[in-house]
């Protein structure tokens, strides 16, 4: 599943090789990836060409924008000169910029193909959405509206913003650091060795967290989510051209049975919740001793 180095890289390959192309045509195979009828997600999307390509948490946000009408033209549709397109491709799936004349994909839950004559596809493996909206309706898409810190944003997720976020939890460091309320991008991957270089265990109080836990915890956010960005993600993940990411240097995820890096204790898997977690039980005590 992407998380947010993944989502980071493909975005600015987004932003760099689909600025300026013109939606000429829209294929839906799967309406039900959609928020909207595939005839509204048309009509909004339909000859407006992208802007500019961000991110948040687990989602691309693509801006676009309709070419200024001459003066013998009509103005702009009813739906304005503007929308947004909005993609996560949920447990895994296929993001894929095609130059004119490639041989297109066979499997794709949407395809865009621009005045140029070059094309994009997305395929979900699993379950992922495809949304539109105005930048009026925004602010109404619960799934990224209500989304967290930018833990890649120095000036956003500054420690004093991530304490904040801290202040009054009462749950799991696991569960906090997955909640995309909270912090947005973070998934079962790369929470092994953030928790591990924080030296915490899953299950750990937040309550039971000092001062100098929360700031080993914020450094390793940073670190392990940076280090993964910039080898271009997960090793098992594809960029916009089909090209894996190189991160594979996991200090204790999915290495049960293996030595710590650190103590060379054997690394445990145990269960946290819905979810599994890879730990060394020396290095992360599950009490506030650790």
């Amino acid at each position: 599943m992407p998380e947010l180095p993944e989502i980071v890289n493909l975005a600015r390959q987004m932003d760099r090789e689909l600025k300026g192309r013109k939606i000429a045509a829209l294929d839906i195979r799967q309406p039900k990836c959609l928020n909207m009828p595939p005839g509204h997600f048309q009509t909004l999307l339909l000859g407006k060409s992208f802007v500019q390509v961000g991110f948040k948490g687990k989602w691309v946000l693509a801006g676009l924008r309709a070419e200024s009408p001459s003066p013998r033209q009509p103005s702009a549709s009813q739906h304005g000169s503007e929308a947004r397109f909005l993609l996560s491709l949920g447990m895994g799936g296929d993001a894929l910029f095609h130059a004119p004349g490639a041989v297109l994909p066979d499997q794709y839950q949407v395809r865009m193909d621009f005045a140029d004559g070059s094309s994009f596809t997305v395929r979900f493996w699993w379950f992922g959405y495809a949304h539109a909206a105005t930048p009026e309706t925004l602010g109404l898409h619960k799934m990224t509206a209500e989304l967290g810190l930018n833990p890649l944003d120095e000036e956003e997720f500054s420690f004093d913003a991530f304490a904040g976020v801290l202040e009054g939890k009462r749950g799991g460091v696991k569960s906090f650091l997955m909640d995309q309320r909270n912090v947005a991008g973070i998934g079962n991957v790369y929470i092994q060795d953030i928790l591990f270089l924080a030296r915490l265990h899953p299950n750990r109080r937040l309550p039971s967290v000092t001062q100098d836990e929360k700031r080993r915890l914020y450094g390793a956010v940073r670190e392990v989510l940076a280090e993964s960005t910039g080898m271009g993600g997960l090793k098992y993940e594809k960029d916009l051209y089909g090209r894996n990411g190189r991160w594979d240097t996991t200090r204790v995820g999915y290495r049960e049975g293996k030595p710590c890096p650190v103590c060379g204790t054997t690394i445990e898997k145990i269960k946290t919740g819905s979810t599994s977690s890879f730990i060394c039980p020396s290095c992360q005590k599950p009490s506030d001793d650790a």
